[in-house]
């Protein structure tokens, strides 16, 4: 059984090199085109700076700046779940995120967004308890959208 499992990965692997599939962040990948390359605006709040170190772990720090990535974050809350006579204990996340990337030699935009994506918390009795519960879904909410504006970014190198 294992030998057959063997045989359909590697019919699995040949397929996907027949069809010209490369990884993003093999040599000469699109990954390599902007890793250390990009460099994002400066943060100015706590959601900025979550963001960036997400987005500079995906796409290594600046080293030679190539690109620059403009963006603006925009949140909001709405009550997920509520009990009679408590009100909201589970709070959603909203977060959206306008982005452009441009070549900072020929000042060229090279691809430009915009990504929504949601996350939620719980809410307590204990302010402190609550107030950390949202600090944690904002790191969260801006980690997925740094993941994503970066799968965005890759894939507009690609084409």
């Amino acid at each position: 059984m294992w030998l057959s499992d063997r045989r359909a990965f590697l019919l699995g692997a040949l397929a996907l090199a027949g069809c010209g599939f490369t990884p993003a962040y093999a040599p000469g990948g699109p990954g390599a085109a902007l890793r250390g390359q990009v460099r994002a605006d400066d943060p100015t709040d706590s959601l900025g700076f979550a963001f960036v170190g997400a987005l500079e772990e995906r796409l290594g720090r600046p080293q030679t700046v190539r690109y620059a990535l403009s963006y603006t974050i925009t949140t909001s809350e709405r009550g997920a779940a509520s009990v009679v006579g408590v009100g909201a204990t589970r709070i959603a996340l909203l977060g959206r995120i306008d982005y452009a990337l441009t070549d900072t030699a020929s000042g060229e935009t090279v691809a430009s967004g915009n990504l929504r994506n949601v996350t939620n918390y719980s809410t307590t009795d204990n302010q402190l308890a609550t107030q950390r519960a949202r600090e944690d879904a904002e790191e969260r909410l801006m980690r997925i959208l740094a993941d994503q504006v970066a799968t965005r970014l890759l894939a507009a190198m690609a084409e």
